[in-house]
């Protein structure tokens, strides 16, 4: 079981989300719920030419609301995800960063991870050399593009002096930003971390690339139904992005201040396929190792997990790999446990998608309602698990486990569970 410790034990209390569906948690959460798509035509760029037209974009986003004119203009779009993400947990955890004594705020890390940052900033600098010469390149281009900024202009925003972090690891960078939450707490060098991922990369240059790599769904034609994990007709993921941010605390400090508690990070785990550059090991051996050494460090055995918000990312491969990931970690009990993927609602977001994975699983512990799988129609008989198609699922959740796969084979998975003094 976690420690009794209650200084380093590491809860949740505060959300903050941008996807495609919602700009908000609870929006997204409600969403998510209802089995609303996300997919639509691409309007960040002109498509002609490109075999995937469609991607699950995010709407009606306003950076001014969280950022000032001169850092929004100065920054890249998955920066402005973040820090509203991170706004909106900070404000629903009810912190005041202002009332915090120096000593204080050198115990606040900041962990933000992403899968590739600023990457447009690489993209307008070369068009600006091309078009109009090197000394019109700006000069906050490479802070920019810089992955770790993220989490830099939060710690600025916030004065937060503690560790800053972000780790690039490709689609598991997400949920990595848990594990590293966990280890800060744990240790006893924070007392609060907040903690998630985030992503814009919805760039021509991108889509061109994974379109060649076939990894893309090319459902042109059929936007809110192309991303369906699991389903037999899967033809590649949606690409998506998005931000999601948690408040993480030490029980000890959360009580104190008499914080609403949402749930506890009690394990996670790391591991590589050591195998190939995109695809999974087929077996499925290193995920499974992470959801065993994940369950391991959470105390709890494979039937105490109620619920796994799965990787699922509607690729051929991967879903069938993680479903023989899970089958390996779990056993017979691998076929009573509804798994879901939002990917079939917001897409592939990257380095975010670990982080909107977790607010499924605290919004099923919270709610007692797991999402649905949308798009799922035709069952593959190498995909035979459930994945709550279609229809959210009225479901007792005390415990729920989040996958996240990368490219060159990385596995990383947590536990979050209902928490109790």
């Amino acid at each position: 079981m976690p420690s009794p410790d209650l200084a380093r034990r590491a809860v949740v209390t505060g959300m903050g989300a941008v996807t495609p569906i919602g700009n908000d948690v609870e929006t997204y959460w409600s969403n998510l719920l209802a089995g609303t798509p996300g997919g639509g035509p691409i309007t960040t760029f002109d498509t002609t030419g490109h075999d995937v037209k469609i991607a699950a974009e995010v709407k009606d986003f306003d950076p001014l609301l969280t950022m000032d004119r001169k850092m929004v203009r100065r920054m890249s779009r998955f920066i402005h995800f973040g820090v509203a993400a991170a706004t909106e947990a900070v404000n629903h955890s009810g912190l005041d960063f202002e009332a915090l004594s120096p000593e204080e705020r050198d115990r606040a890390a900041v962990v933000i991870n992403t899968g590739g940052g600023g990457m447009e900033q690489v993209i307008n600098g070369a068009d600006a050399i091309r078009d109009r010469g090197p000394g019109q390149v700006s000069p906050f281009a490479i802070p920019a593009l810089s992955g770790s900024m993220a989490a830099a202009q939060v710690s600025m925003k916030y004065g937060i002096t503690g560790p800053v972090i972000t780790q690039v690891a490709a689609c598991a960078s997400g949920v990595i930003a848990y594990q590293d939450a966990l280890r800060l707490i744990a240790s006893g060098e924070c007392d609060i971390v907040l903690a998630g991922g985030s992503e814009a990369p919805l760039l021509a240059m991108a889509f061109a690339a994974l379109s060649n790599m076939t990894a893309l769904s090319k459902r042109n034609d059929d936007p809110e139904g192309a991303s369906r994990p699991f389903d037999r007709t899967r033809d590649g993921f949606v690409f998506g992005e998005g931000a999601g941010v948690f408040v993480v605390e030490s029980a000890e400090h959360a009580l104190k201040r008499g914080a609403p508690i949402l749930a506890e990070i009690v394990g996670a785990a790391l591991t590589s396929d050591a195998y190939h550059i995109s695809a999974p090991e087929p077996t499925g051996r290193g995920a499974s190792m992470a959801m065993t050494k994940a369950l391991r460090q959470a105390g709890l055995a494979p039937n105490e997990i109620d619920h796994i918000v799965a990787h699922g990312t509607s690729t051929p491969l991967n879903d069938v790999t993680e479903t023989r990931a899970i089958k390996r970690a779990f056993g017979d009990y691998a076929y009573k446990l509804p798994i879901s993927s939002p990917k079939s609602m917001v897409g592939h977001t990257l380095g975010a998608a670990g982080a909107l994975s977790a607010i499924a699983a605290v919004g099923a512990i919270r709610d007692g309602w797991v999402a649905p799988t949308i798009n799922y129609h035709e069952p593959d008989p190498d995909c035979d698990l459930d994945y709550v198609p279609n229809v959210k699922r009225q479901v007792p959740v005390e415990a729920a486990m989040i996958n996240g796969f990368g490219f060159g084979g990385q596995n990383a998975v947590a536990v979050f569970k209902r928490f109790e003094v």
